[in-house]
């Protein structure tokens, strides 16, 4: 498990953020399961990056991506949208491979581990009914780092740093700060997940399923 000292070199994990591991892909390819075109990515620095999108295009909400690999997982970062806990994307990004899904925005965090295309674990932390079935071992993982940092302005930033020691992988402040692929997507571009089962909850829509109101 990470320290103290280690959340503080996760800020950019804390919040109004959503990042997917994914194995054996590279950075263009996992543009391309976002829905993106990797001929668009430039290398740019996290500052220079940032500056590329302000929420709002024409009404249009419009994502940051950033991507990149270490090891043998591919990650993708990104800020002012949630393409990335989207069921259709990480059906995509999971195919063939195995991918995690971290998101947090607008007071909710989400947590996702897809394979194959298929959903395997999916909860909102702290609220058990979340949970999807057959139950997995992560919710008992970010429930305990949750509850190590719950007096700090930590945010999702302990399951993040759970996910990478889990990964054997560093994807902090420093990390990230340097030039990586970068790009915008238009979020209505992104793939869309077919309609399901009901769902009456609060938060992002658990996989293979549809909002009743």
């Amino acid at each position: 498990m990470r320290t103290d000292a280690d959340m503080d070199s996760l800020r950019w994990a804390v919040a109004w953020m959503c990042v997917t591991f994914t194995r054996d892909l590279s950075p263009e390819e996992v543009f391309t399961r976002y829905g993106a075109d990797p001929d668009q990515a430039r290398l740019l620095d996290w500052d220079t990056a940032s500056a590329l999108v302000s929420g709002d295009s024409d009404d249009e909400m419009v994502s940051l991506l950033r991507s990149g690999r270490i090891g043998e997982w591919a990650f993708c970062v990104e800020e002012e949208g949630g393409i990335g806990f989207r069921e259709k994307s990480l059906a995509e990004l999971s195919r063939g491979t195995e991918t995690y899904s971290l998101a947090t925005t607008d007071g909710i965090d989400v947590f996702q581990y897809w394979r194959d295309g298929e959903c395997v674990e999916y909860f909102e932390p702290g609220m058990e009914h979340t949970r999807s079935e057959p139950l997995g071992p992560w919710w008992d993982r970010v429930e305990t780092a949750l509850a190590a940092h719950e007096r700090e302005d930590a945010g999702m930033a302990p399951a993040v740093a759970l996910v990478l020691d889990h990964l054997g992988i560093t994807l902090d402040d420093a990390t990230l700060a340097g030039p990586w692929p970068s790009l915008t997507h238009a979020e209505d571009d992104a793939p869309s997940a077919p309609l399901g089962d009901t769902y009456a909850g609060e938060g992002p829509v658990p996989p293979g399923t549809v909002e009743v109101w």
